[in-house]
């Protein structure tokens, strides 16, 4: 595991970060918060569980692959949930989710 790897994943927890808090609050705007209630949710965990990620890893932590390891299992569940809706928030969201959970999977290997 490189230096380069790790600022690479780090960047892409804290991108993700912003793209699911971005989606939550774009979501709480919708008209129909019932259909949408699920992404906001994930959303949420989400951007906890990779702001976590980062700090872990930026600080060298012996915990960083297990981080990682659940940072990738998040990231997939709400780009499988933000990818249901047409929202460019939803889709913004489900791509940079997609990035996250696809480095994380290697820093977790």
């Amino acid at each position: 595991m490189t230096e380069a790897m790790i600022q690479e994943c780090i960047d892409a927890c804290l991108d993700c970060v912003a793209a699911c808090e971005a989606c939550a609050t774009a979501c709480l705007a919708e008209p129909d918060l019932d259909m949408i209630r699920a992404c906001v949710r994930l959303d949420r965990d989400c951007a906890d569980v990779c702001a976590l990620t980062a700090r872990l890893l930026m600080r060298g932590s012996d915990l960083h692959a297990q981080a990682c390891a659940l940072c990738a299992e998040a990231c997939e569940a709400c780009a499988a949930e933000c990818g249901q809706h047409d929202h460019d928030h939803c889709q913004r969201c489900a791509e940079a989710c997609r990035q996250c959970a696809e480095l994380c999977r290697k820093m977790a290997a």
